[in-house]
């Protein structure tokens, strides 16, 4: 009796989405019959009949298109779990420019309305994705929208009396035995002709890959002329220092012995102050330990150093590549930095490890949360980083904590 009743509540949901996937499927179709009707109605006697038709079916089929293939997609996934990608090309952002004109990525304006309905127009024309959506709409209402109407024609072929009682009962049971199925096939379609081709997948990485190049080379440019003001405002400034005196000490040796000695003690300690600028300025480029001993003694190493009480777990493969070993090192470093700084966390736990996938790391804290990546903050900026690699930054961080960020990356051991 529970199976039975199982599967009479299964019938029912299954009738109601078949309705609704019936209802999406012919909605643009039932555009096409109101512009065939219009022109039947206009076609006496009206040599321009045909021309409102047309243009009700251009229109509506292209207005209608991308809401349907959205509706789809939320259908498809709220009830399969099935999450069918866009791809839709993203329109750049919009600036102003010094000499009072807006640029869209395309081309200038004299304002910021006109620039944005210049852009609207070029990218939804130029998307190969706006074609892939027409085609869908004009497959939809032959597979799985006809699939669809199987359920809801049962029930109004039953319901009309003006069937024999064999035609109404043969149309209750169809109506009743497709009511489960009938709304399955809209996911195979949906898959088969939604999701983004060959091409626009290797557009859009095409695109990615160029974005990642420009920011490596504005991170690289950045990160010469933080070297550059380091060594110049520290070891540069002491070695000049440090030349002054010696010259000093050396006019001064037959003269004033003591205070030539006194010079030279001051150079000393200069020396030795540069030297360990030098030492933080090299551990900042690529720490000696990380090269020496592996990604795992270097993070160990960075927990010492660390405000936090911090714990290291690692089960790490051998013969990492030096770069992704870099950039995981970093990237822990300026998690740890984030958590002692803007979290306010005593303790943090450091987990590296591998799956199926790749590397992955784990940071996790004690702190107050409510952790949001900003546009020019450092969180984007290492997502930016990492995706240098493929890699990946994911965030949990409810308010009030606690906090927890995993970063992984795709990486074969050699």
């Amino acid at each position: 009796m529970g199976q039975v009743g199982a599967w009479w509540v299964r019938a029912g949901r299954g009738f109601v989405r078949a309705c609704v996937v019936a209802a999406v499927a012919l909605l643009v179709p039932c555009v096409w019959a109101a512009a065939v009707a219009l022109g039947i109605r206009w076609g006496a006697g009206n040599p321009w009949s045909w021309v409102a038709p047309v243009v009700l079916v251009c229109g509506g089929t292209l207005g209608l298109s991308r809401p349907v293939c959205r509706t789809v997609r939320r259908l498809v996934e709220r009830w399969t779990g099935t999450a069918v990608p866009d791809g839709y090309r993203q329109a750049p952002p919009v600036a102003q420019l010094s000499t009072g004109y807006w640029w869209n990525g395309f081309g200038y304006e004299r304002t910021r309305r006109d620039a944005l309905m210049d852009q609207r127009l070029r990218v939804r024309w130029k998307d190969p994705a706006n074609w892939r959506d027409l085609r869908f709409t004009a497959v939809l209402p032959f597979t799985a929208g006809a699939v669809a109407c199987l359920p809801p024609s049962g029930v109004v072929v039953a319901a009309l009396g003006s069937f024999g009682l064999p035609v109404r009962v043969l149309g209750l049971l169809v109506a009743v035995a497709c009511a489960p199925y009938a709304w399955r096939c809209l996911e195979p379609v949906a898959v088969r002709f939604l999701r983004p081709s060959a091409a626009m997948a290797l557009a859009d990485r095409v695109a990615e890959l160029t974005a990642q190049r420009a920011d490596a080379t504005v991170a690289q440019a950045a990160e010469i002329r933080r070297i550059e003001r380091d060594l110049h405002d520290g070891a540069q400034a002491r070695l000049v220092s440090l030349g002054l005196s010696l010259a000093t000490a050396e006019k001064l040796m037959a003269t004033d012995p003591e205070r030539a000695r006194a010079l030279m003690r001051e150079a000393r300690d200069g020396a030795t102050a540069s030297l360990t600028e030098l030492r933080e300025l090299v551990r900042g480029i690529n720490p000696p330990v990380l090269g020496d001993r592996g990604l795992a003694d270097a993070v160990r190493a960075l927990a010492l150093d660390s405000p936090l009480e911090t714990t290291v777990e690692a089960d790490l493969p051998a013969g990492l590549d030096p770069p992704i070993e870099s950039a995981l090192y970093f990237a822990v470093a300026e998690l740890l930095a984030n958590a002692a700084k803007h979290a306010r966390a005593t303790r943090a736990r450091i987990t590296l490890g591998q799956d199926p996938t790749g590397l992955v790391v784990r940071v996790e804290d004690d702190g107050r949360g409510g952790a949001v990546p900003r546009a020019d903050g450092g969180l984007a900026g290492l997502r930016r980083r990492l995706a240098a690699f493929d890699g990946t930054l994911e965030i949990t961080s409810p308010e009030g904590g606690p906090t927890s960020m995993r970063v992984r990356v795709p990486c074969a051991s050699s």
